[in-house]
């Protein structure tokens, strides 16, 4: 049986002078000095994470965070917005909100690119923030051609007239992600859809998301070599066997600059982090 948890919303204003809704589920005891925080890809949310979690729980207290625009989350009114800038500047304020001045930091694909930003950050007592680090299928160089069928995908999924339908999506988009049971796909599309006016589901998230990552043209490769340089906390890197995103000599570079690395066979853009196996690794690494 799941343990309880709690959706809590942190409202924050934005540069327009509004304020929104970041929000968060929460995992363990709230008076737990030990912090995880939990950021998920893309067009994923902090419900990703709940096997993880819930796992976690039991030596951490875990926040799994909803990025701008994603899950319960307000969305931004402007889609130049959906950057690197404001999720670090968001979960940053989170955080301080909290009073947190140290974490562990679970981060899958785009969760993982905002943690090596804050970790490498220029200044020393930034990069202090982070105490372990575990970068789920991302790495300091992106190429264009992983990342293109994914922004080619992303604000652009269809709406859908029941969850059979939506199930069926969701396993084709996260194939990759590897064999997981019925129960857990269902898990993953009843917290990727939020329901319609008008009946049926669309997706729980901004499909300006997507209009934000096309907007500055075709697509580049993405380095992050300089930030990586300077993270001093120990990291492990999860990375499935076919990625794309991840090369496998990108991978291999950062195993010899001191990360551990772990690769799944079978496996492509992303390790799931729901299945027995990552999720006992992972969780014992962290402890």
């Amino acid at each position: 049986m799941r343990k309880a948890h709690f959706q809590i919303a942190d409202r924050y204003a934005d540069r327009l002078g509004g304020f929104r809704r970041l929000a968060y589920t929460e995992w363990g005891a709230a008076d737990n000095p030990r912090v995880a925080v939990c950021v998920h890809g893309m067009t994923r949310n902090g419900r990703d994470f709940d096997a993880f979690a819930e796992a976690l729980s039991a030596s951490h207290r875990v926040l799994c965070i909803d990025l701008a625009g994603r899950g319960v989350s307000d969305w931004l009114r402007e889609a130049a917005g959906y950057s690197l800038p404001t999720y670090i500047a968001d979960i940053r304020g989170l955080l301080a909100s909290q009073k947190l001045t140290e974490v562990d930091w679970i981060g899958t694909s785009l969760g993982g690119s905002i943690g090596m930003i804050i970790a490498g950050d220029e200044d020393a007592v930034a990069r202090g923030l982070i105490r372990r680090m575990v970068l789920n299928d991302i790495g300091p160089f992106l190429p264009k051609s992983g990342m293109a069928p994914i922004a080619d995908r992303v604000g652009r999924a269809p709406v859908f007239e029941d969850l059979e339908a939506a199930e069926v999506y969701q396993r084709k988009v996260c194939a990759e992600w590897g064999d997981l049971s019925d129960e857990t796909w269902m898990h993953l599309t009843l917290h990727s859809l939020r329901p319609q006016d008008g009946g049926g589901f669309a997706y729980h998230h901004d499909p300006a998301i997507g209009d934000a990552l096309r907007a500055s043209g075709p697509l580049q490769d993405i380095e992050m070599w300089p930030w990586w340089r300077r993270i001093e906390c120990p990291m492990l890197v999860l990375r499935g066997a076919e990625s794309k995103i991840l090369p496998a000599e990108t991978a291999a570079e950062m195993k010899a600059d001191g990360a551990e690395l772990i690769e799944y066979p079978g496996i492509g853009h992303t390790p799931s982090l729901m299945v027995d196996e990552q999720i006992a690794a992972v969780t014992a690494w962290l402890r």
